[in-house]
């Protein structure tokens, strides 16, 4: 099992010394849904929900919150974020949205954090513009399905 660089050699949580490091190109997808009742789903889709355009916050939200990693997680590094993309998809089938967040860096850590959180974000988003039509909204299956870049390389997830 690989060593867990958060801990010090007396088991104390630290932040890693990223300082010798060198930068690279970095990226990470992540995706999750937001599993709805059918009715539910037809108000993000038929643009009728009574906050708003559903997608269109959850996204903006998302993008904010890879952006604000570092404040809520304690042991990130804030990282210099060159790019931060969600796509939130309505999906008949689940039913209910499913979305990706792609994060992308050139720097000295990963951003997978950053990636995981925008899709975490995103989708308490959904549930809290819809969460008046429907408290039993499930979010799932957040999940880094992409990692590149950095000295463990490469990254993808196989289900």
């Amino acid at each position: 099992m690989p060593k867990l660089t958060h801990f010090d050699a007396d088991g104390q949580a630290h932040m890693v010394d990223v300082t010798h490091k060198a930068a690279t190109d970095r990226v990470a997808v992540a995706e999750g849904a937001v599993v709805m009742l059918p009715e539910t789903l037809a108000l993000v889709v038929g643009g009728t929900a009574k906050k708003g355009d559903v997608l269109g916050v959850a996204r903006l939200a998302g993008i904010m919150a890879a952006k604000k990693t570092a404040d809520l997680i304690p042991l990130c590094h804030p990282l210099p974020i060159t790019r931060v993309a969600l796509d939130l998809v309505p999906d008949a089938g689940l039913p209910g949205v499913r979305i990706t967040a792609t994060v992308r860096t050139t720097g000295q850590t990963g951003v997978e954090m950053e990636a995981l959180t925008a899709v975490s974000v995103a989708g308490l988003t959904v549930y809290d513009m819809l969460k008046a039509a429907e408290k039993s909204m499930v979010l799932t299956g957040i999940r880094v399905t992409l990692k590149d870049g950095g000295n463990s390389g490469r990254y993808e997830a196989t289900l």
